[in-house]
This record gives C-alpha cells, structure tokens and sequence, in this order.
C-alpha cells in the first residue's frame, strides 16, 4: 500500500524516460519492488523521491485511489 496523498504520479513503464527514472531510483536506493516476481505493468512516483513498480495497470491503480477518494466523501 502507498499513501495516495504522497503519491506525484502513476504512470507506464514502457518509455524511455520512465526507464531512466526507474535506473536512478535504483541507483540512489529509492527503488520499491512490488511486482512479487510479476511484470511491472505501472511506475508509482512519490513525493519523497521513491519509486515504486507495481504488476497492476497504471488505470487500475488510478480507479482504486478514484474510489477510496469516493468512499472518503460520504
């Protein structure tokens, strides 16, 4: 689980640019792997510079937080 109010962005792993991102967190120590062995199918970006790869679709993930956001409201 990650904090929806830390969250910058969900975004794909497929661009180079994400790649990029990934290489550096992994470099810094700031890569989170929760995958569990799956093929990272969505990059989480938090506001403390961690990176976190993720085997659920970016629209997903995206839908969840959209939902809880929902259940917060009532």
């Amino acid at each position: 689980m990650v904090s929806a109010n830390r969250l910058i962005a969900i975004v794909s792993p497929g661009s180079q640019p994400i790649k990029r991102i990934i290489d550096e967190a992994k470099g810094r120590g700031s890569l989170i792997d929760a995958t569990y062995g799956r093929r990272t199918r969505s990059v989480i970006i938090m506001d403390s510079g961690h990176v976190v790869l993720s085997a659920i679709q970016h629209e997903t993930v995206a839908s969840r937080l959209d939902d809880e956001e929902e259940e917060d409201d009532e």
